[in-house]
């Protein structure tokens, strides 16, 4: 009774700004208010700092500076092998398997159109009618910057306007269509096995999505899509490269077309993923 509740109340709350204070809050560079939000931080969700750059808390300029906090290399090692993908992220598996015709699972009764979600790509969305996805939930306490699955051509990158549902699994269970709903970047690539896409989600007390080439994108609720400049990166990537960070908690989307690949069986609702893990192989015949 009392997560419906909670979640109902996400549809009279005003989600745009309470994220606008979290983002200020997150923010703040006084030394003792931002050491005191990091220490706390990392004591509530139990934190192992022993793989993060940076010396804590004394390195980072804010809150928000740790939350989007960068990891020595070995601490999440690339699977280099040619037909394996590997996990974007660290997260929890939200769910993953066949999309049904055009049809996306989401939870329970629920699920959405690739159409919804990609938007304005809609050509792009008959590509994977019938193939696969993973969809992939960032708890608080995860490292929060997203990886290239595959080496490959990023193509496009659009960013569209939406809400700000929180994406914990209690929402997902009862809040239709949310991936669909949400703000959220989807980024196009071009592989050598055939095309994918990257969907970064927006979500309650994310102060904006932010990517190496564009920097930090404010959370919008209406407007246009929004195609990014590309001029300022590199076209050719590398599994691994960063791809962007959210600045707070989110969900990330992986869709690949039919035949492309073969999903691990481990990819079950919970299973914790790692940035760097494999998650599937390629049919290298296709």
């Amino acid at each position: 009774m009392l997560t419906n509740i909670l979640v109902f109340l996400q549809y009279l709350i005003p989600k745009y700004l309470i994220t606008a204070i979290l983002r200020f809050l997150s923010r703040i560079s006084n030394r003792k208010i931002k050491d005191f939000f990091i220490i706390k931080f990392i004591s509530f969700y139990e934190i192992d700092i022993e793989d993060v750059k940076k010396e804590v808390p004394k390195d980072f300029k804010t809150f928000n500076d740790f939350f989007i906090r960068e990891l020595y290399d070995e601490a999440r090692p690339i699977i280099d092998n040619t037909d394996t993908i590997i996990s974007p992220v660290d997260g929890f598996v939200s769910s993953a398997g066949k999309i049904q015709q055009n049809k996306i699972f989401q939870a329970k009764k629920f699920d959405y159109s690739l159409d919804d979600l990609i938007a304005t790509d809609l050509e792009q969305a008959e590509t994977y009618i019938n193939g696969q996805y993973v969809t992939i939930y960032l708890a608080p306490f995860n490292y929060h910057r997203v990886h290239a699955p595959l080496d490959g051509q990023l193509l496009a990158a659009r960013y569209i306007p939406g809400d700000l549902f929180s994406v914990n699994q209690a929402t997902v269970d009862r809040v239709n269509g949310i991936f669909r709903r949400n703000e959220r970047l989807v980024m196009h690539f071009r592989t050598d096995y055939g095309p994918i896409v990257l969907v970064f989600v927006g979500a309650l007390n994310v102060g904006s999505i932010s990517t190496p080439w564009t920097g930090e994108i404010l959370p919008r609720k209406k407007g246009i899509v929004e195609a990014l400049d590309l001029s300022n990166y590199k076209s050719n990537i590398k599994k691994g490269d960063l791809l962007g960070w959210f600045n707070m908690g989110s969900t990330v989307i992986l869709l690949l077309p039919k035949n492309f690949c073969k999903l691990n069986e481990n990819l079950l609702k919970g299973n914790s993923l790692k940035m760097g893990m494999e998650i599937g192989n390629l049919n290298l015949k296709n």
